[in-house]
């Protein structure tokens, strides 16, 4: 049946602000989010901040519930988090290693990402190697299969990396982490809230996500999917009074669930908000929202190619509704900002982001322009339009 844009629209103040167009770094928040950030707020205001939260506990329980159905995950398996960041080392400093043991990476791979892994080769002696790519850009399966031996302790890899509009084979690595029994870790910050997604499928240990980008949801706000066996067996890095609890005076017990890698304080008008756009997505449904994104994608990119000098930076059998591309002549800050002058948003990615996709393609700082189901076609002739008066 589609999507209502303009009804999407009404139920979003931003569009009338600007043309947005960088879902990719931070989505417009539809009105119903600010409304739950915004009415908690001014709840704690009234009555304090532990009686709001003893208030509305029943929706901010809800919370679960709702990111479990996002990700077809259970809700005992959910950790909320400040951020997809702090999610994924929760994950990825709770694994142990001992020296020599093997951790395999994408080219694609987020530089935050990138720095842990070289942080804990540096600390604790582990080897960090990379799946090399195939011919399109995406990990390449058979590579990975020929590289696993029993030293591999974790495949850590990036689902959709910030530029590129890759879209890596994310499940058929979890086919081959499934079948070595070897630990796997999803970022999945850019796929969540961008396309369907399902953790029984995609066969992860861990996933990480962030509220602010394709969700919608407030800055501030992320999760942690733990698969249910795992949890027992990853004890987190740091532990306080809501992830354990004390038993006697020289003992105590960790949670059983995934809230184990939770700590006792938050910002639960975040947490509410995330609760706010898992559902508004999951009411639109996430294979129609892929379906608009994505289209408007490639359309753009059709549009984009017309523009002499224009390169798409864009790579993978599959492509998402990340765009990237350079204009010969152009400074992609300063083109940044001169369109931003005029109201239209867009971003750039330098190559220091994804430090092994940019050395192994010798990128340069690329343009980054991310439509969501809310943007229109008439939102983007209007980016082209600019652009092409821009062109030397």
């Amino acid at each position: 049946m589609g999507l209502d844009v303009e009804k999407l629209r009404a139920e979003t103040p931003g569009v009338s602000h600007s043309t947005h167009l960088l879902a990719c770094g931070s989505g417009l928040m539809p009105q119903p989010v600010i409304d739950t950030v915004i009415n908690h707020t001014l709840l704690e205001a009234q009555i304090g901040g532990y009686e709001a939260k003893n208030s509305q506990i029943d929706q901010l329980e809800a919370v679960y519930n709702s990111v479990a159905r996002l990700i077809g995950a259970k809700p005992h398996e959910i950790a909320l988090q400040e951020n997809a960041t702090v999610a994924w080392c929760q994950a990825f400093y709770a694994q142990v290693f001992k020296p020599g043991d093997r951790v395999l990476t994408c080219e694609a791979e987020y530089a935050a990402n990138y720095i842990a892994l070289l942080h804990r080769a540096k600390r604790d002696g582990i080897l960090v190697e990379v799946i090399p790519s195939d011919a399109a850009g995406a990990i390449d399966i058979a590579a990975l299969e020929a590289m696993v031996d029993e030293r591999v302790a974790l495949i850590a890899i990036t689902w959709v990396p910030t530029n590129g509009g890759l879209v890596n084979p994310a499940a058929a690595v979890g086919k081959v982490a499934r079948a070595h029994g070897i630990p796997y870790l999803l970022d999945a910050c850019q796929a969540v809230g961008q396309m369907p997604v399902d953790v029984k499928k995609l066969g992860c240990d861990f996933l990480s996500a962030t509220g602010r980008k394709f969700l919608r949801g407030p800055r501030g706000t992320g999760f942690l999917f733990i698969r249910e066996d795992r949890i027992a067996q990853t004890d987190p890095v740091m532990l306080d009074l809501y992830a354990a609890t004390v038993v006697g005076k020289d003992n105590y017990n960790l949670r059983d669930d995934a809230r184990r890698f939770e700590n006792w304080e938050n910002s639960y008008a975040l947490r509410a908000g995330l609760g706010a756009a898992v559902d508004y997505a999951l009411s639109l449904g996430l294979a129609e929202i892929q379906t608009r994104s994505r289209g408007l994608a490639e359309t753009l990119r059709d549009m984009l190619t017309q523009i002499p000098g224009c390169t798409l930076r864009d790579i993978g059998n599959e492509t998402c509704a990340i765009v990237s591309f350079t204009i010969e002549g152009l400074d992609p800050e300063k083109t940044a900002a001169t369109l931003l002058e005029k109201g239209i948003v867009i971003g750039t990615s330098s190559p220091a982001s994804t430090p092994l996709d940019g050395d192994s393609r010798g990128l340069p700082t690329v343009l980054r322009v991310a439509p969501h189901y809310y943007n229109t076609v008439g939102e983007l002739e209007q980016l082209v339009a600019e652009l092409r008066k821009l062109v030397p």
